[in-house]
């Protein structure tokens, strides 16, 4: 393996777009995810946590419901070759999983990690070089929720080059586990402008299981309160100096955007407290609380609503016994209109 690795970084990941994001994450009280996977040592706290919680490593089940679209994603691709595009990599595993299977098929795969982390990038890479040919890995690093130009670096520009790179090379792009972190106003648009009608998406969802949408969300609470989940998101507010004295953790669930509900993580401070980030001091009064994280739960209905109001339309679904994750296959309503014209 080359040990120089040449990895892009877009604008919003600059150091001065990154502090300006942090500045407005203190000054309004809510911290953008992004921070949670700042340094190697959140990275590291983030990849534990996945290891020791996440279905997809410890449920045989979920892990069987993500074979099941890959295998239905796979069928599609007829095209000699296809490009993955992870957005938010994280540590790679499911997207290796997927490229090996279209490997398999005798596909000629090529792969582009992204994520707002350098280090979950590089890990990435790591986990697919043993699938994919390094010279047709391409790390990426940006702020989903930030650049609003990532179509021009990702779909080819040329409207020649496009057709040509249609006809030979499908694009597979997958958005495993994000949308929970996101405000779907924000997030959707940005995903919908990068499939374009000959692309398809795979797409993943915590979901709220049961028939009573708020009762099902009320069940999942307990899962997010655990030492690890706490020693991660604790991190970002310990390396700014604030001590665990200086407040409590608590997670909840709050009301969010179109009628769905989210988990919160907000810092209660119980006693005042300063954050200083270069020339500029942030003061905290106890009785005041900073939104750490939120996650929302869905259901596969409001998956498909939700979607659909941003032009992606699902196309098929697996979902975990327990009703508590879900996959779905989706592509963009052009696309599905021009190829039930052909």
């Amino acid at each position: 393996m080359n040990p120089i690795v040449c990895v892009r970084i877009h604008a919003s990941q600059f150091p001065e777009s990154v502090r300006g994001d942090l500045l407005a994450s203190l000054r309004t009280r809510r911290v953008n995810h992004k921070f949670h996977y700042d340094s190697v040592k959140q990275t590291q706290q983030w990849l534990a946590l996945h290891q020791a919680y996440s279905p997809t490593r410890n449920d045989a089940d979920c892990q069987a419901v993500y074979d099941l679209a890959f295998k239905a994603a796979a069928d599609k691709v007829k095209s000699p070759a296809v490009h993955v595009v992870g957005l938010g990599c994280g540590g790679g595993q499911k997207d290796t999983r997927l490229l090996k299977l279209l490997k398999s098929r005798g596909r000629k795969i090529s792969y582009t990690p992204c994520d707002v982390s350098t280090a979950m990038v590089l890990v990435a890479r790591r986990t697919a070089l043993t699938v994919a040919p390094e010279k047709k890995c391409f790390p990426f690093v940006c702020d989903l929720a930030a650049a609003d130009d990532l179509p021009e670096w990702l779909i080819p520009r040329r409207p020649a080059l496009a057709r040509r790179a249609e006809a030979s090379e499908r694009r597979l792009v997958t958005f495993f586990g994000m949308i929970p972190n996101f405000e779907p106003r924000l997030i959707l648009p940005r995903l919908a402008s990068l499939v374009r009608p000959c692309d398809l998406l795979l797409f993943s969802a915590n979901l709220a299981p049961g028939p009573d949408y708020a009762a099902g969300v009320k069940k999942m609470l307990p899962q997010y309160d655990n030492r690890l989940t706490r020693d991660w998101l604790m991190t970002f507010l310990l390396d700014l100096g604030v001590s665990l004295d200086d407040g409590r953790l608590r997670f909840s669930i709050a009301p969010g955007a179109a009628g769905l509900k989210r988990i919160e993580a907000n810092f209660h401070f119980t006693r005042r407290c300063r954050v200083n980030v270069e020339d500029e001091t942030f003061a905290f009064r106890a009785g005041e609380a900073i939104r750490l994280f939120f996650s929302y739960r869905y259901t596969p209905d409001r998956v498909r609503q939700t979607l659909a109001r941003y032009g992606l339309e699902v196309c098929d679904q697996w979902i975990t016994r327990s009703e508590e994750e879900g996959v779905f296959l989706c592509c963009h309503s052009e696309g599905r209109t021009l190829r039930a014209l052909a």
